[in-house]
């Protein structure tokens, strides 16, 4: 098996990050909403990136890279649409005007990339120097699986970070365009756009923490985990767009991620059991036993649980009515001659 030398890490990571440094300044330059065939035209690209991607990984490196690239790659995009459902009722909740939704996702996405290069960087140091910390990984992905099947999910609008920024910080009644500050009779204060982004970046910390271990199951490469997160958040926001009130109907999804992060918490368990074996407890040996997950099976149960959940949904989940407030759907005047 091939190996992955640095000067090949430090092109690739160069040009992906030019090609998400693009897409922010063409946010940044003219914010509106997308049409559907903007954003599946985008899509398209970056999945179809992350496939080419793939293909080099598997001449640079070997099948093992390539791999547990596309198997990272899917686990963190099916989280990844998790993040969307909390989007949806932050935008709601706090009544983003559609033109600026773009803006908004654009900005989340920075800083899940940020949080989550730190938690790689301190994962992998904590994965190189203390085996043991598998089986804390594993213990909080099943929890986290739990609660995801309970639907126990916070969207942090009213933590107490935000309630102590309103206590502290002047918050305007509304917008003013895409500013953080406005001027109100003579008077500066922060516009609702603040809170959105502080509510924004703390669901992406919560997430992040999720994430991170769970791909650590696939691999262990940090610049493979890097990688996986960086494609799995390329296209999310034009994905938000896209799937628009198709999100609000997948009612089984939450069912879906749940299992896949079950999954891997076992299969972290497994992974602990070989790398720290707890041999101070009578029959542990028993269990070493166990072989370690392959990641065919890995890639499996991702992509069978996410489309079973999916399946369902549109089949047999009960219909809904009224969509939420501030949330994808397209305004009636936007077109595609917009663009």
């Amino acid at each position: 098996m091939g190996q992955l030398n640095l000067g090949f890490e430090i092109a690739a990571l160069a040009v992906l990050v030019v090609i998400l440094l693009v897409d922010l300044l063409l946010v940044l330059k003219r914010p509106h909403l997308p049409s559907l065939k903007e954003c599946a035209l985008w899509i398209g690209f970056y999945v179809s990136l992350a496939i080419v991607f793939a293909v080099v990984l598997f001449f640079v490196g070997g099948i093992a890279p390539a791999s547990e690239f596309v198997t990272g790659w899917l686990l963190e995009y099916s989280l990844s649409i998790d993040n969307l459902f909390v989007f949806i009722v932050i935008m709601g909740k706090f009544a983003v005007p559609k033109k600026y939704q773009q803006e908004v996702l654009m900005v989340g996405i920075i800083i899940a990339l940020i949080a989550r290069a730190l938690f790689i960087v301190a994962g992998a140091a904590l994965i190189n120097n203390f085996a043991w910390i598998f089986y804390i990984f594993g213990i909080f992905l099943l929890w986290t699986a739990w609660k995801q099947a309970a639907e126990e999910e916070d969207d942090g609008s009213d933590s107490f970070i935000i309630r102590t920024v309103r206590k502290f910080f002047p918050v305007s009644e509304s917008y003013d365009g895409n500013k953080l500050r406005t001027v109100v009779n003579g008077k500066t204060l922060f516009t609702p756009m603040l809170l959105v982004f502080i509510t924004i970046g703390l669901t992406d910390v919560m997430f992040a923490l999720d994430s991170i271990p769970a791909i650590f199951a696939v691999t262990r490469n940090p610049f493979l985990v890097f990688t996986a997160n960086l494609f799995a958040l390329m296209g999310l926001r034009q994905l938000y767009f896209l799937l628009g009130g198709l999100l609000e109907r997948l009612a089984y999804l939450h069912y879906g991620i749940a299992a896949i992060l079950g999954f891997i918490g076992i299969k972290l368990m497994i992974h602990a059991i070989h790398e720290s074996p707890l041999e101070f407890i009578p029959g542990f040996s028993v269990l070493e036993k166990i072989p370690e997950v392959p990641i065919w099976l890995s890639l499996t149960v991702i992509v069978v649980s996410m489309g079973v959940a999916v399946v369902a949904s549109l089949l047999f989940a009960p219909k809904t009515s009224a969509p939420v407030e501030g949330g994808t759907g397209t305004d009636p005047e936007h077109t595609d001659s917009e663009h």
